[in-house]
Protein backbone atom coordinates (compact mmCIF):
# COMPACT_ATOMS: atom_id res chain seq x y z
CA UNK A 1 0.00 0.00 0.00
CA UNK A 2 1.19 3.51 -0.51
CA UNK A 3 2.71 5.85 1.77
CA UNK A 4 -0.29 7.89 2.74
CA UNK A 5 0.58 8.64 6.69
CA UNK A 6 0.06 12.29 6.98
CA UNK A 7 0.19 11.65 10.52
CA UNK A 8 -2.27 8.97 10.68
CA UNK A 9 -2.93 6.57 13.69
CA UNK A 10 -1.61 3.57 13.52
CA UNK A 11 -2.29 0.70 16.00
CA UNK A 12 0.22 -2.45 16.01
CA UNK A 13 -0.20 -5.37 16.91
CA UNK A 14 3.50 -6.10 18.57
CA UNK A 15 3.95 -9.96 19.83
CA UNK A 16 7.57 -9.46 20.40
CA UNK A 17 8.56 -11.27 17.55
CA UNK A 18 10.59 -9.53 14.60
CA UNK A 19 8.23 -9.53 12.02
CA UNK A 20 5.47 -7.40 13.88
CA UNK A 21 8.51 -4.94 15.21
CA UNK A 22 9.97 -4.46 11.96
CA UNK A 23 6.75 -3.65 10.89
CA UNK A 24 6.39 -0.87 13.95
CA UNK A 25 9.69 0.45 12.72
CA UNK A 26 9.00 0.80 9.05
CA UNK A 27 5.74 2.85 10.00
CA UNK A 28 7.66 5.03 12.31
CA UNK A 29 10.17 5.91 9.52
CA UNK A 30 7.35 6.57 7.30
CA UNK A 31 5.64 9.29 9.46
CA UNK A 32 2.79 7.46 11.10
CA UNK A 33 1.51 8.41 14.48
CA UNK A 34 2.26 4.20 15.89
CA UNK A 35 1.03 2.82 19.27
CA UNK A 36 1.95 -0.39 19.57
CA UNK A 37 -0.09 -3.08 21.22
CA UNK A 38 0.44 -6.51 23.24
CA UNK A 39 -2.46 -8.73 22.80
CA UNK A 40 -2.43 -11.07 26.07
CA UNK A 41 -4.13 -13.97 25.23
CA UNK A 42 -5.77 -16.84 27.84
CA UNK A 43 -3.42 -19.18 29.07
CA UNK A 44 -3.98 -22.54 29.86
CA UNK A 45 -3.02 -23.84 33.06
CA UNK A 46 0.11 -26.39 33.05
CA UNK A 47 1.29 -24.68 29.41
CA UNK A 48 3.91 -22.19 29.55
CA UNK A 49 2.87 -19.60 26.64
CA UNK A 50 5.83 -17.99 27.19
CA UNK A 51 3.74 -14.47 26.72
CA UNK A 52 5.59 -12.37 29.52
CA UNK A 53 8.74 -12.93 27.48
CA UNK A 54 7.07 -11.51 24.66
CA UNK A 55 5.47 -9.01 26.49
CA UNK A 56 8.70 -7.66 27.71
CA UNK A 57 10.67 -8.07 23.75
CA UNK A 58 7.58 -5.91 22.72
CA UNK A 59 8.14 -3.23 25.62
CA UNK A 60 11.71 -3.11 24.41
CA UNK A 61 11.07 -2.11 20.90
CA UNK A 62 8.39 -0.25 21.49
CA UNK A 63 11.02 2.09 24.04
CA UNK A 64 13.90 2.14 21.18
CA UNK A 65 11.13 3.27 18.98
CA UNK A 66 10.23 6.37 21.44
CA UNK A 67 6.15 5.28 20.46
CA UNK A 68 3.39 4.52 22.96
CA UNK A 69 2.77 0.85 24.25
CA UNK A 70 -0.40 -0.78 25.46
CA UNK A 71 -1.16 -4.25 26.54
CA UNK A 72 -4.70 -5.30 25.75
CA UNK A 73 -6.03 -7.96 27.56
CA UNK A 74 -8.49 -10.32 25.28
CA UNK A 75 -7.36 -13.30 27.20
CA UNK A 76 -11.40 -13.68 27.71
CA UNK A 77 -12.46 -13.02 23.87
CA UNK A 78 -9.71 -15.40 23.05
CA UNK A 79 -10.86 -18.48 25.34
CA UNK A 80 -14.09 -17.83 24.28
CA UNK A 81 -13.88 -17.33 20.31
CA UNK A 82 -10.76 -19.04 19.71
CA UNK A 83 -9.83 -21.68 22.43
CA UNK A 84 -14.14 -23.13 22.89
CA UNK A 85 -14.46 -22.88 19.28
CA UNK A 86 -11.60 -24.91 18.65
CA UNK A 87 -12.75 -27.85 21.47
CA UNK A 88 -15.94 -27.59 20.00
CA UNK A 89 -15.15 -28.55 16.72
CA UNK A 90 -12.70 -31.46 17.68
CA UNK A 91 -15.65 -32.44 19.87
CA UNK A 92 -18.27 -32.89 16.73
CA UNK A 93 -15.59 -34.98 14.70
CA UNK A 94 -14.29 -31.89 12.39
CA UNK A 95 -11.13 -30.23 12.11
CA UNK A 96 -10.72 -26.58 13.24
CA UNK A 97 -8.09 -23.73 12.64
CA UNK A 98 -7.50 -21.96 15.24
CA UNK A 99 -4.76 -19.37 13.59
CA UNK A 100 -8.31 -18.91 11.35
CA UNK A 101 -10.52 -17.97 13.75
CA UNK A 102 -7.62 -15.66 16.47
CA UNK A 103 -7.47 -13.58 13.13
CA UNK A 104 -11.05 -13.30 12.63
CA UNK A 105 -11.75 -12.98 16.10
CA UNK A 106 -8.85 -11.36 17.99
CA UNK A 107 -6.64 -9.50 15.52
CA UNK A 108 -9.41 -8.09 13.15
CA UNK A 109 -11.97 -8.75 15.69
CA UNK A 110 -11.60 -7.45 18.88
CA UNK A 111 -8.37 -5.80 18.49
CA UNK A 112 -9.76 -4.00 15.21
CA UNK A 113 -12.75 -3.16 17.05
CA UNK A 114 -10.80 -1.65 20.14
CA UNK A 115 -8.42 0.51 17.95
CA UNK A 116 -11.11 1.80 15.83
CA UNK A 117 -13.27 3.00 18.38
CA UNK A 118 -9.85 4.52 20.06
CA UNK A 119 -9.56 6.45 17.07
CA UNK A 120 -6.87 4.88 15.11
CA UNK A 121 -6.90 5.18 10.93
CA UNK A 122 -5.19 1.73 10.73
CA UNK A 123 -4.42 -1.12 12.62
CA UNK A 124 -1.36 -3.16 11.28
CA UNK A 125 0.37 -6.82 11.85
CA UNK A 126 3.34 -8.43 10.79
CA UNK A 127 1.82 -10.99 8.12
CA UNK A 128 3.35 -11.60 4.82
CA UNK A 129 0.54 -10.09 3.02
CA UNK A 130 -0.43 -6.86 0.86
CA UNK A 131 -3.21 -4.80 0.59
CA UNK A 132 -3.94 -3.72 -3.07
CA UNK A 133 -5.84 -0.55 -4.09
CA UNK A 134 -8.35 -0.24 -6.96
CA UNK A 135 -8.67 3.56 -7.56
CA UNK A 136 -12.24 5.62 -7.94
CA UNK A 137 -13.27 5.25 -11.48
CA UNK A 138 -12.50 9.03 -12.19
CA UNK A 139 -16.37 10.69 -13.31
CA UNK A 140 -18.55 8.08 -11.71
CA UNK A 141 -20.37 10.13 -8.59
CA UNK A 142 -20.28 8.76 -5.14
CA UNK A 143 -17.19 6.17 -6.50
CA UNK A 144 -15.11 5.14 -4.00
CA UNK A 145 -11.60 3.04 -4.03
CA UNK A 146 -12.09 -0.92 -3.55
CA UNK A 147 -9.37 -2.87 -1.88
CA UNK A 148 -8.35 -6.15 -2.39
CA UNK A 149 -5.98 -8.81 -0.60
CA UNK A 150 -2.96 -9.98 -2.03
CA UNK A 151 -0.54 -13.08 -1.36
CA UNK A 152 2.87 -11.49 0.00
CA UNK A 153 5.98 -11.62 -2.06
CA UNK A 154 7.59 -14.14 0.07
CA UNK A 155 5.80 -17.12 -1.36
CA UNK A 156 7.22 -19.11 1.73
CA UNK A 157 6.20 -17.02 4.36
CA UNK A 158 2.78 -15.87 2.36
CA UNK A 159 -0.05 -15.93 5.41
CA UNK A 160 -3.10 -14.82 3.30
CA UNK A 161 -4.81 -18.40 3.84
CA UNK A 162 -5.21 -17.11 7.33
CA UNK A 163 -6.44 -14.02 6.61
CA UNK A 164 -9.34 -14.79 4.21
CA UNK A 165 -12.21 -13.80 6.86
CA UNK A 166 -11.11 -10.30 6.99
CA UNK A 167 -13.75 -8.03 5.26
CA UNK A 168 -13.41 -5.49 2.31
CA UNK A 169 -14.06 -2.44 4.82
CA UNK A 170 -11.48 -3.71 7.14
CA UNK A 171 -8.64 -4.09 4.34
CA UNK A 172 -9.09 0.23 4.06
CA UNK A 173 -8.05 0.19 7.56
CA UNK A 174 -5.55 -2.13 7.52
CA UNK A 175 -1.40 -2.42 6.91
CA UNK A 176 0.85 -4.96 5.98
CA UNK A 177 3.89 -3.12 6.34
CA UNK A 178 6.24 -5.98 5.24
CA UNK A 179 4.33 -8.04 3.08
CA UNK A 180 6.78 -6.95 0.30
CA UNK A 181 10.18 -7.83 1.19
CA UNK A 182 11.43 -11.65 1.82
CA UNK A 183 12.01 -12.80 5.26
CA UNK A 184 15.82 -12.23 4.86
CA UNK A 185 15.05 -8.58 3.90
CA UNK A 186 13.13 -8.54 6.91
CA UNK A 187 15.89 -9.53 9.55
CA UNK A 188 18.41 -7.52 7.78
CA UNK A 189 15.95 -4.54 8.97
CA UNK A 190 15.47 -5.35 12.39
CA UNK A 191 19.36 -5.48 12.59
CA UNK A 192 19.36 -2.12 10.40
CA UNK A 193 17.64 -0.46 13.52
CA UNK A 194 19.01 -2.15 15.85
CA UNK A 195 16.04 -3.94 17.66
CA UNK A 196 16.96 -6.12 20.38
CA UNK A 197 14.57 -8.86 19.64
CA UNK A 198 16.52 -8.98 15.65
CA UNK A 199 18.18 -12.61 16.18
CA UNK A 200 14.78 -13.51 17.99
CA UNK A 201 14.02 -17.31 16.07
CA UNK A 202 9.75 -17.13 14.67
CA UNK A 203 6.98 -18.59 16.90
CA UNK A 204 5.96 -21.85 15.72
CA UNK A 205 2.13 -23.31 17.01
CA UNK A 206 -0.96 -21.90 18.46
CA UNK A 207 -1.60 -18.68 17.73
CA UNK A 208 -0.68 -16.32 20.95
CA UNK A 209 -0.06 -19.80 22.64
CA UNK A 210 2.57 -20.96 20.86
CA UNK A 211 4.35 -24.34 20.13
CA UNK A 212 2.38 -27.03 21.99
CA UNK A 213 1.43 -30.89 21.62
CA UNK A 214 -2.34 -29.91 20.36
CA UNK A 215 -3.08 -33.56 21.39
CA UNK A 216 -1.95 -33.03 24.77
CA UNK A 217 -4.05 -29.69 24.52
CA UNK A 218 -6.96 -30.92 23.67
CA UNK A 219 -6.94 -33.80 26.26
CA UNK A 220 -7.48 -31.31 28.65
CA UNK A 221 -10.96 -31.20 27.78
CA UNK A 222 -11.73 -34.26 25.69
CA UNK A 223 -11.60 -37.71 27.37
CA UNK A 224 -9.15 -40.13 25.33
CA UNK A 225 -11.23 -43.46 24.08
CA UNK A 226 -8.80 -45.56 23.17
CA UNK A 227 -9.77 -47.31 19.18
CA UNK A 228 -8.56 -49.66 16.90
CA UNK A 229 -6.36 -48.43 13.74
CA UNK A 230 -7.85 -50.27 10.27
CA UNK A 231 -6.16 -51.23 7.14
CA UNK A 232 -7.84 -50.31 3.50
CA UNK A 233 -9.24 -54.04 4.19
CA UNK A 234 -10.48 -53.48 7.48
CA UNK A 235 -7.62 -55.22 9.53
CA UNK A 236 -6.57 -54.01 12.91
CA UNK A 237 -2.82 -53.11 12.50
CA UNK A 238 -2.98 -50.71 15.30
CA UNK A 239 -4.14 -48.93 18.06
CA UNK A 240 -5.06 -44.90 18.69
CA UNK A 241 -5.80 -42.86 21.49
CA UNK A 242 -9.10 -41.33 20.71
CA UNK A 243 -10.61 -40.61 16.79
CA UNK A 244 -11.89 -37.29 18.08
CA UNK A 245 -7.90 -36.56 18.39
CA UNK A 246 -7.37 -37.26 14.68
CA UNK A 247 -7.31 -35.32 11.46
CA UNK A 248 -7.24 -36.81 7.71
CA UNK A 249 -4.03 -36.52 6.08
CA UNK A 250 -1.88 -36.78 9.44
CA UNK A 251 0.58 -39.46 10.10
CA UNK A 252 1.65 -39.46 13.68
CA UNK A 253 -0.04 -39.71 16.71
CA UNK A 254 -1.20 -43.51 16.87
CA UNK A 255 0.25 -46.77 17.16
CA UNK A 256 1.12 -49.50 14.18
CA UNK A 257 1.76 -53.03 15.29
CA UNK A 258 1.64 -54.49 11.84
CA UNK A 259 3.97 -52.79 9.67
CA UNK A 260 3.67 -52.22 6.10
CA UNK A 261 6.31 -54.34 4.20
CA UNK A 262 8.54 -51.47 3.22
CA UNK A 263 7.78 -49.88 6.50
CA UNK A 264 6.03 -47.07 4.92
CA UNK A 265 4.56 -44.06 6.33
CA UNK A 266 0.63 -43.97 6.85
CA UNK A 267 -2.17 -41.29 6.81
CA UNK A 268 -5.66 -41.47 8.09
CA UNK A 269 -7.49 -41.70 5.25
CA UNK A 270 -10.91 -42.08 7.11
CA UNK A 271 -12.57 -41.37 10.54
CA UNK A 272 -15.50 -43.88 11.86
CA UNK A 273 -16.67 -41.53 15.04
CA UNK A 274 -19.53 -43.90 15.80
CA UNK A 275 -17.11 -47.39 16.04
CA UNK A 276 -14.05 -45.19 17.04
CA UNK A 277 -11.59 -46.04 14.54
CA UNK A 278 -9.27 -44.60 11.45
CA UNK A 279 -8.50 -46.12 8.56
CA UNK A 280 -4.57 -45.50 7.33
CA UNK A 281 -2.78 -46.42 4.34
CA UNK A 282 0.19 -45.63 2.44
CA UNK A 283 1.10 -42.85 0.58
CA UNK A 284 0.26 -44.27 -3.13
CA UNK A 285 -3.11 -45.36 -1.48
CA UNK A 286 -3.64 -42.10 0.40
CA UNK A 287 -5.79 -40.56 -1.97
CA UNK A 288 -8.54 -42.96 -1.57
CA UNK A 289 -9.91 -39.73 0.74
CA UNK A 290 -9.10 -37.43 -1.84
CA UNK A 291 -12.58 -36.16 -3.62
CA UNK A 292 -12.79 -33.26 -6.67
CA UNK A 293 -15.61 -32.08 -5.21
CA UNK A 294 -15.48 -29.71 -1.80
CA UNK A 295 -18.00 -28.17 0.13
CA UNK A 296 -17.86 -25.07 1.79
CA UNK A 297 -19.42 -22.98 4.38
CA UNK A 298 -19.24 -19.73 6.35
CA UNK A 299 -17.91 -18.00 3.14
CA UNK A 300 -16.61 -14.82 3.26
CA UNK A 301 -15.17 -13.02 0.42
CA UNK A 302 -12.56 -10.32 0.94
CA UNK A 303 -11.49 -9.34 -2.50
CA UNK A 304 -14.81 -9.89 -4.43
CA UNK A 305 -17.09 -12.90 -5.11
CA UNK A 306 -16.05 -15.32 -7.78
CA UNK A 307 -17.23 -15.60 -11.02
CA UNK A 308 -18.95 -18.82 -12.15
CA UNK A 309 -17.19 -20.81 -14.63
CA UNK A 310 -13.76 -18.84 -14.27
CA UNK A 311 -10.96 -20.68 -13.87
CA UNK A 312 -9.15 -20.17 -10.19
CA UNK A 313 -6.56 -21.36 -8.26
CA UNK A 314 -6.78 -22.42 -4.22
CA UNK A 315 -5.42 -24.62 -1.43
CA UNK A 316 -7.37 -26.49 1.45
CA UNK A 317 -3.87 -26.66 3.44
CA UNK A 318 -1.87 -23.76 4.51
CA UNK A 319 2.13 -23.98 2.43
CA UNK A 320 -0.23 -26.45 0.16
CA UNK A 321 0.74 -25.53 -3.65
CA UNK A 322 -2.34 -23.95 -5.63
CA UNK A 323 -4.20 -26.35 -7.23
CA UNK A 324 -6.45 -25.30 -10.76
CA UNK A 325 -10.53 -25.13 -9.38
CA UNK A 326 -13.83 -23.61 -10.62
CA UNK A 327 -16.60 -22.66 -7.56
CA UNK A 328 -20.35 -22.35 -8.10
CA UNK A 329 -23.04 -20.63 -5.56
CA UNK A 330 -25.19 -23.23 -3.77
CA UNK A 331 -28.82 -21.98 -2.66
CA UNK A 332 -29.38 -22.91 1.33
CA UNK A 333 -30.74 -22.31 4.25
CA UNK A 334 -28.04 -24.55 6.34
CA UNK A 335 -28.19 -23.18 9.43
CA UNK A 336 -24.36 -24.00 10.16
CA UNK A 337 -23.44 -21.35 7.61
CA UNK A 338 -24.87 -18.94 10.33
CA UNK A 339 -27.09 -17.20 8.23
CA UNK A 340 -25.12 -16.59 4.83
CA UNK A 341 -27.79 -18.19 2.79
CA UNK A 342 -25.10 -19.91 0.17
CA UNK A 343 -22.59 -22.22 -0.11
CA UNK A 344 -20.20 -23.13 -2.68
CA UNK A 345 -19.44 -25.99 -4.08
CA UNK A 346 -15.13 -25.95 -4.78
CA UNK A 347 -14.40 -28.02 -7.98
CA UNK A 348 -10.66 -28.87 -8.23
CA UNK A 349 -8.88 -29.97 -11.51
CA UNK A 350 -6.61 -32.55 -9.33
CA UNK A 351 -8.29 -34.39 -6.47
CA UNK A 352 -7.87 -33.19 -2.64
CA UNK A 353 -7.89 -34.84 0.86
CA UNK A 354 -10.16 -31.94 2.44
CA UNK A 355 -10.38 -32.49 6.10
CA UNK A 356 -14.34 -31.14 7.21
CA UNK A 357 -13.36 -27.84 9.45
CA UNK A 358 -10.26 -26.53 7.50
CA UNK A 359 -10.32 -23.86 5.14
CA UNK A 360 -10.77 -23.85 1.28
CA UNK A 361 -8.88 -20.52 0.38
CA UNK A 362 -9.27 -18.98 -3.64
CA UNK A 363 -7.01 -17.12 -5.37
CA UNK A 364 -7.10 -15.33 -8.78
CA UNK A 365 -3.63 -14.86 -9.89
CA UNK A 366 -2.03 -12.62 -6.37
CA UNK A 367 -5.61 -11.79 -5.53
CA UNK A 368 -6.69 -13.63 -2.60
CA UNK A 369 -10.56 -13.51 -3.19
CA UNK A 370 -11.47 -15.33 0.46
CA UNK A 371 -12.71 -18.46 1.59
CA UNK A 372 -14.66 -20.92 3.15
CA UNK A 373 -15.06 -24.07 5.93
CA UNK A 374 -15.07 -27.47 5.03
CA UNK A 375 -18.30 -28.92 5.64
Amino acid sequence: MENISNNKTVYVGMSGGVDSSVSAALLKEQGYDVVGVFIKAWEPAGFDCGWREDRRDAMRVASLLDIPFITLDLSKEYKEEVVDYMVAEYKAGRTPNPDVMCNKAIKFGAFYKRAMEAGADFVATGHYSRIGVIPAEAGILESVPRYELLAGTDKNKDQTYFLWTLKPDQLAHTLFPIGHLEKPEVRKLATKFGLPNQAKKDSQGLCFIGKLDVKDFLREFIKEQPGKVLDERGEVIGEHYGVLLYTLGERHGFNVFKKTPNDEPLYIVAKDLKANTITVADEGSSSLSAKNEVEISDVNWASGEPIPSKQYRARVRYRQPLENCQLKKIKTSDVYNQGNGNKFMVTFDNPQTASPGQSVVVYDGEVCLGGGVIV
